[in-house]
């Protein structure tokens, strides 16, 4: 089979290996029929990433189940699928936790699309081994568009587990959403579904802020403090200084959430956190936990995650059409 490998800043081709064999009872084969980069896919091309090439890259996708193992019981051949990012056993205790992308069964940041926690192959692959099936798949809901849903694996799920739970808890809230790519109007699109009083989107790219007012959002494109004008503020930019100015407008107790990847150092205005009283989280997502909550949130309606996709393309181009500046490329199989 191939899998596309990330050899060079902004090269990627496909290479041949052997196809991936089951290995255990509770093992699956998938096949991706709609995969698409994460955001931080986009920083890896540009050379900004922090694990030599050449790796298997891609960990988002929807999939087809193609063969399972004896024991797996939640999936069958033929079932499209979504594939969570991470790899987790689902019965250590931190995955009976929710803490997915903490899994003591496997290397610690096991995971596809890198090779951190050992090498596990990466989505934009034609067949992909899943280690724990009954424990890591969902099924995608009758209805869903696998060509709408193929960030469930991580971005849009993320974006869920980043303003859902806060809404929950403080109905109503103000949210401020300071970010370059998907993430941000996923989290967008979701906060006005889920009855976030104001979001404010911010942004450089005019296009994403075009998109953005589209889900209700006021729109700008740098960020000026606003002193205690936001509930929760998320972040997604993966630039400290953006993610500094983000806290220093949360209100009192505000709740402050990073899906950045900070790959360089910076500082953050600790006094004025303290005197506000911020909570900040910056995290990897344990995506698994949720994604059954954010799938569920899509299929009622309320939300257009199908808007933030960019562009539909041919899996065959996956090699020149990847490494191109798209905000949300979804590339599909014609025998999907």
């Amino acid at each position: 089979m191939r899998e596309l490998t990330y050899v060079a800043r902004r090269t990627v081709e496909w290479r041949e290996v052997p196809d991936p064999e089951l290995g255990s009872d509770g093992a699956a084969i998938v096949a991706p029929v709609a995969a698409t980069p994460c955001d931080v896919d986009s920083s890896i091309l540009a050379g900004h990433g922090f694990v030599d090439p050449p790796f298997a890259l891609g960990h988002e996708c929807v999939a087809r189940v193609v063969e399972t193992g004896d024991a797996v019981t939640t999936v069958t051949p033929g079932d499209l699928v979504v594939v969570p990012w991470s790899i987790n056993c689902g019965a250590c205790d931190r995955c009976r936790a929710g803490l997915t992308a903490h899994c003591t069964a496997v290397p610690y940041m096991a995971m596809y699309g890198a090779p951190i926690g050992g090498r596990w192959g990466g989505l934009f692959s034609d067949l992909v081994r899943v280690p724990y099936a009954d424990a890591m798949l969902v099924p995608l809901p009758a209805g869903l568009d696998p060509v709408a849903m193929a960030s469930a694996s991580d971005n849009w799920s993320l974006a869920w587990r980043l303003v859902a739970p806060h809404l929950k808890a403080r109905p109503g809230a103000r949210v401020l959403v300071v970010a370059r790519g998907s993430i941000g109007l996923y989290v967008c699109d979701i906060a006005r579904a889920l009855g976030a009083s104001e979001v404010l989107y911010v942004d450089p790219e005019p296009e994403h802020r075009d998109l953005a007012r589209t889900f209700g959002a006021d729109t700008a494109e740098a960020l000026e403090p606003v002193p205690q004008g936001f509930d929760i503020a998320v972040e997604a930019t993966g630039r400290v200084g953006q993610l500094a100015l983000a806290v220093k407008c949360l209100a009192p107790e505000g709740i402050c959430e990073s899906a950045g990847n900070h790959f360089r150092p910076g500082e953050l205005p600790l006094l004025d956190m303290y005197l506000t009283g911020v909570t900040l989280r910056v995290a990897r997502d344990n995506v698994r936990a949720h994604i059954p909550d954010a799938l569920e949130l899509a299929a009622g309606g309320k939300v257009a995650p199908r808007n933030v996709v960019s562009h539909v393309i041919d899996w065959e181009d996956l090699p020149g059409a990847l490494p191109e500046k798209h905000l949300k490329p979804v590339f599909v199989r014609a025998d999907g």
